[in-house]
C-alpha cells in the first residue's frame, strides 16, 4: 500500500480497488496522491438523473469517479445502493463512486459508506457539524458507525487490505469524506473545521451556486468583489492546512480546474442541456418540405 499511484497509467483506479468490489476504494489515498501530483487530479462525471441504468453507462465512460447526487435527487436507500454497486461493478472498479449525501444524519451516512462508496457532505456551516460528521463515518474508537452485520460477510467480503487489521479499521481509511462549504458561514469557519478534524477531512468542494445564493447573488460564479474574496480566503485556508481542494470545470472551462485534486468535467445534465443547442440547430437547419398543390382535393 502507498503505492498504488505507479499502477494508475495502466489500472485507472481500479489500482486503489479494495480486495471486494462491495468495499469503498483507497478513495483517500487517490486523492491525497492526487494532492501531492502523483498522479493527475480524479476526473468525475455528475449523476444528477440518479438511476440504475444511467449509473450503468456512466461506469463505461472512463471517469475516475461517478458522483452520485442523493442530495437533488429522489431515488431512495435501495436505488442509491444499486447505483454505486452499478458504478464499482459495471466498472470493474476502474471508476468510484462518490455519493452527495443528502443531510447530515448518521443513517445515511451509513447508508452510503454501506454502500461501498465515499461520501460527500452538503453545507457544513461548523466545527461541530464536521465533528458529527467524521464521527457517523467512522468504525470503533474513531467514532461512533454501527458495524453493517450482513454487508462484508466472513470469508467472502471482509478480506482486509491489511491482513493484520480488522475489517473496520481497514474500512476507516478507505472511504474518503468531503465536506461542502456552501455558505459565508461555514467559509468563515472552515480554519476552525479544519483545525478540529483537518486530519480526517480528504477534501473540500465550494459549492458556489449556494455560496451564491447565501450572499444574494445568481448563477454558478460571478465578478462580485465580495464573492471572489471569499473564493480567495477559501483557497488560502485550503492551502494552510494541506487539505486537497475540490471544483467543477465544465465545457473546458480548464482554469477553473487548475490546483484541484477532483474535478467534475462533466455529467447527464450538462449533456442535455448541450443538445438544446442541436436541437435549435435543427429548426434552422431542417427546413419546411416543399409545399403541395392541392387538386380536387388531392396533392
Amino acid at each position: 500500500m502507498g503505492s498504488e499511484y505507479k499502477e494508475v497509467a495502466e489500472k485507472g483506479m481500479a489500482a486503489y480497488r479494495a480486495p471486494s468490489l462491495t468495499q469503498p476504494h483507497r478513495a483517500r489515498q487517490a486523492i491525497r496522491d492526487a494532492y501531492e501530483g502523483k498522479i493527475n487530479p480524479l476526473i468525475g462525471y455528475y449523476c444528477g438523473i440518479s438511476t440504475v441504468p444511467t449509473a450503468r453507462v456512466m461506469a463505461q465512460l472512463g471517469a475516475d469517479v461517478v458522483w452520485v447526487d442523493w442530495e437533488h435527487s429522489s431515488c431512495n436507500i435501495e436505488t442509491m445502493t444499486n447505483i454505486v454497486h452499478a458504478i464499482q461493478f459495471m466498472s470493474e472498479g476502474k471508476t468510484m463512486a462518490f455519493v452527495r449525501l443528502p443531510g447530515h444524519d448518521h443513517a445515511s451516512i451509513g447508508y452510503a459508506l454501506d454502500a461501498g462508496a465515499s461520501i460527500v457532505v452538503p453545507q457544513v456551516d461548523t466545527v461541530e457539524q464536521a465533528q458529527h460528521v467524521v464521527a457517523a463515518a467512522k468504525f470503533g474508537r474513531k467514532g461512533t458507525r454501527s458495524a453493517p452485520p450482513c454487508r462484508w460477510l466472513p470469508g467472502i467480503g471482509d478480506i482486509g487490505l491489511d491482513p493484520t487489521r480488522s475489517i473496520w479499521e481497514n474500512v476507516n481509511d478507505q472511504a474518503a469524506i468531503i465536506i461542502q462549504i456552501e455558505s459565508v458561514q461555514g467559509a468563515k469557519n472552515l480554519d476552525a473545521i479544519l483545525t478540529a478534524v483537518g486530519d480526517q477531512i480528504d477534501a473540500v468542494w465550494m459549492g458556489t451556486m449556494d455560496m451564491r445564493v447565501d450572499m444574494g447573488f445568481d448563477g454558478f460564479w460571478g465578478p462580485e468583489p465580495e464573492f471572489l474574496e471569499i473564493v480567495k480566503d477559501f483557497e488560502a485556508t485550503l492551502k494552510k492546512h494541506k487539505v486537497p481542494n475540490t471544483g467543477m470545470c465544465l465545457f473546458g472551462e480548464w482554469p477553473k480546474g487548475a490546483d484541484k485534486a477532483f474535478v467534475i468535467v462533466g455529467g447527464d445534465a450538462f449533456a442535455f442541456l448541450a443538445d438544446t443547442a442541436t436541437i435549435s440547430n435543427a429548426r434552422k437547419n431542417l427546413l419546411a418540405l416543399p409545399q403541395k398543390v392541392q387538386t380536387n382535393g388531392h396533392s
